[in-house]
């Protein structure tokens, strides 16, 4: 997976730069997509991040839908848990969670490892899930943010 990003960071590279020394050479549509990739806002780019981790590491529990299977796994999508506690969802991701939670009035007491990704894959699941399905949170989680928060 490194290996592909890498040919796709080289190659958005070159085009890139080719791109921005003659912008006619190239169609409509890419011409679009060039504008578009650079409008995007830091957390939208942290988003997009964010969903590769969250297939990587979330989706097996806590589904495609971020709902959970209702039992063991705790929903996402519509979380009161992940809104009203932001700081304590984001250790969870970091640092595991272990112990009774309650989620939109369900317990739940199912323990998840910690993942080891890095304060900024946290950061990028974080935006991810904070922003997808019926879950929208303009307020970014930063990588400053996930590293002031201790065990």
């Amino acid at each position: 997976m490194l290996f592909t990003k890498i040919n796709i960071g080289v190659s958005l590279l070159v085009l890139g730069g080719l791109y921005l020394s003659n912008p006619n050479t190239f169609t409509s549509s890419e011409k679009e997509y060039f504008s578009i990739t650079q409008q995007q806002t830091p957390l939208q780019t942290s988003i997009a991040r964010g969903k590769e981790v969250y297939t990587d590491f979330c989706m097996q529990c806590h589904l495609a839908t971020g709902k959970g299977n209702g039992t063991s796994f705790p929903p996402l999508d519509g979380s009161d848990w992940l809104k009203k506690k932001r700081t304590e969802s984001i250790h969870a991701v970091k640092y595991g969670q272990k112990g009774e939670i309650t989620v939109n009035q369900k317990k739940f007491n199912t323990m998840m490892p910690p993942m080891g990704l890095s304060n900024e894959e946290i950061a990028d699941v974080m935006n991810y899930i904070m922003n997808s399905w019926s879950n929208k949170n303009p307020k970014m989680v930063t990588v400053q943010e996930v590293a002031s928060i201790k065990p």
